[in-house]
């Protein structure tokens, strides 16, 4: 009876311990705090966040209207003045606020008045959305300290403002980056965000990877001279690869084209495309929805004529190649629109190889 006595006490403490560690799975709520940003896409601005130590939770949602209760499609169609914007949880102890900040303009154009990258509209504005008084004076001291470095030639427009009640998105939404891992990339670099960040920031470009592809070795490969260059290729395919021209639609040589076969730059030879991703894109030009190595193309933000685009150009011999979409097909829902004057069809390479 002892012994059985002696279980059952033990048992019962066992059971308080669990039950104690169940109802403190982390910080009470009273020891964390809540941080708002605005930043574009919202998709785009939760990994940043979430990978950080200290960081509880970030939930996507809509702030800085008036309509209550939004749904996406209202928020997108830009009719709620709320803004795409993510809810940080953290723990004070582990991450400061100002740490937070830091993040958060480094994935951000703070320059631009308009919305972010590809996503217009006051719906994608940048934002900072202060919960307290000490919040509002740290984000005003950050952007100031930002604004002095010079890092930006434009003024910084990225607004200061109250925050004001925080609706979450629908669940597909939230940790989009993590369902859609293929898709929120693909997004990430059609929108212009992440070659925007690379060069704003200096992150190491895909260009200085080492490529693997079958047909190109980039350590013999030696660019040649500019007179070289007019010697060997059409006038066309000298315009459009060295002086990023545009060719003619519906009069090039591939937009048609359905032979299978390696698309490679006519300059290098680096293999850019399998014909097994073309499709009819319905533009004139021949269309891909994805690369054939991601080390043999560069991606950079162009805003020239007045449009916010993504040039693609091949990483080693740098030819202007076309640009990039998010409007194509199934699987990456990307559009890669290609000159077929900085293209050259290889047959002979076995496409499964």
């Amino acid at each position: 009876m002892a012994s059985y006595w002696r279980m059952g006490r033990l048992g019962s403490f066992l059971v308080a311990v669990l039950l104690a560690c169940t109802a403190c799975p982390g910080p009470r709520a009273a020891d964390t705090a809540v941080a708002t940003f605005a930043g574009g896409c919202f998709w785009c601005m939760e990994a940043p966040f979430e990978k950080l130590d200290g960081v509880i939770s970030v939930v996507s949602g809509f702030t800085g209207g008036s309509e209550k209760n939004p749904t996406y499609e209202q928020v997108s169609a830009g009719k709620t003045g709320h803004a795409e914007s993510v809810q940080v949880r953290y723990d004070p102890s582990k991450i400061t606020y100002e740490q937070l900040l830091d993040v958060y303009w480094h994935q951000i154009d703070p320059t631009d008045p308009g919305g972010q990258f590809a996503d217009r509209g006051r719906q994608y504005r940048t934002a900072i959305f202060c919960h307290d008084a000490k919040q509002r004076e740290l984000a005003e001291r950050s952007r100031a300290a930002l604004a002095k470095s010079g890092k930006f030639a434009k003024p910084i427009v990225t607004a200061i403002e109250p925050a004001g009640e925080f609706y979450p998105a629908e669940e597909y939404h939230q940790d989009y980056y993590k369902k859609n891992p293929e898709s929120y990339h693909a997004y990430r670099r059609g929108s212009g965000r992440e070659a925007f960040l690379a060069q704003t920031w200096g992150a190491k470009s895909s260009a200085a990877s080492p490529t693997g592809a079958r047909g190109f070795d980039k350590e013999a490969f030696v660019m040649p001279t500019d007179d070289e260059l007019k010697d060997r290729l059409t006038s066309l395919q000298y315009s459009v690869t060295q002086e990023s021209a545009t060719e003619r639609p519906f009069a090039n040589d591939y937009w048609d084209n359905h032979a299978e076969g390696i698309y490679v730059d006519v300059v290098s030879g680096e293999p850019l495309f399998s014909s097994r991703d073309k499709f009819d894109s319905g533009t004139g030009w021949p269309s891909f929805t994805r690369v054939l190595d991601k080390h043999n193309v560069v991606e950079h933000h162009d805003r020239s004529l007045g449009m916010e685009r993504i040039e693609v150009r091949s990483a080693n011999a740098d030819s202007h190649l076309g640009h990039l979409f998010p409007d194509g097909p199934a699987p990456t829902g990307m559009r890669y629109c290609i000159n077929s004057a900085a293209l050259d069809l290889d047959k002979k390479t076995r496409i499964d190889e």
